[in-house]
């Protein structure tokens, strides 16, 4: 099995159990970079994917929660070199994927990238600032290592070109559930359901839904029309308040059956 194929397996394996799959986001090194590696295994033995965040000094796609954590973890050294030296010989079954904006792969080259990659049980990538027309070098460089590129999909994004996208993702198809950044408090939107059931339609492997799911009742919104559930923005304020993640996303767990 193909690295990218684990995401997929491991969504559909959740679904199979009756549950909408569950894919947590951290940032790399927040709150403190010591913490890293027991956060990280704490937030796996919970979360069916688990979605790592690499710092970046302009993180656009994302609220003020992510870019504070963002910002202080790189504050406190952490590079995506770090990000992976931390990862070395871990013992983490969940796939791992990793969120970074493009300046940080770029910087790293992308054959070493994927090397890297494969060699810490980092399956996939999501980049968020990356048009598919752009993507064509990195895509290749993952692809040779058995890794796949997770594409993005909004509400904005048209019929013909969303079914392109999700044709070409990897992993997971990510469905964007609001046009706007990350962290919103302002509950899913309306015609959740007709947009997550269009995506759904369109994609050939599980698609999960993103940006503004912060509660059990939001994954259980979700669950109806896709496969699984990501929660970004609300894990982070947990660990900034230094409460237990894996307690929060145990509770979560009650509303994805």
């Amino acid at each position: 099995m193909l690295a990218h194929e684990k995401i997929s397996a491991a969504i559909r394996d959740a679904n199979a159990d009756g549950r909408t799959a569950l894919v947590p986001f951290v940032t790399a090194g927040y709150p403190q970079p010591d913490e890293f590696m027991a956060t990280l295994e704490s937030i796996a033995g919970i979360g069916d994917v688990v979605e790592i965040g690499v710092p970046f000094s302009d993180p656009m796609a994302d609220g003020m929660t992510i870019q504070r954590s963002s910002f202080a973890a790189i504050e406190n050294g952490v590079t995506l070199r770090w990000i992976f030296e931390q990862l070395d010989g871990n013992h983490i079954d969940t796939p791992l994927l990793m969120m970074s904006y493009l300046n940080p792969l770029l910087a790293f080259g992308y054959e070493k990238l994927a090397e890297r990659a494969r060699e810490t049980g980092v399956c996939g990538f999501i980049v968020p600032d990356l048009p598919y027309e752009e993507s064509a070098d990195l895509r290749a460089a993952l692809e040779a290592q058995g890794l796949g590129l997770v594409q993005l999909v909004t509400p904005a994004t048209p019929a013909g070109r969303r079914k392109m996208l999700a044709e070409a993702s990897r992993g997971f198809v990510y469905a964007v559930t609001i046009t706007g950044i990350t962290g919103g408090d302002d509950g899913l939107p309306a015609d959740l359901a007709g947009y997550l059931d269009a995506v759904t339609a369109a994609s050939p492997i599980p698609v999960c839904a993103g940006f503004g799911i912060r509660a059990a009742d939001d994954v259980r919104n979700v669950g109806r029309h896709a496969a699984g559930a990501i929660v970004g923005s609300a894990l982070v304020e947990v660990l900034e308040r230094g409460e237990n993640p894996a307690e929060f996303l145990q509770s979560l767990t009650l509303a994805a059956r």
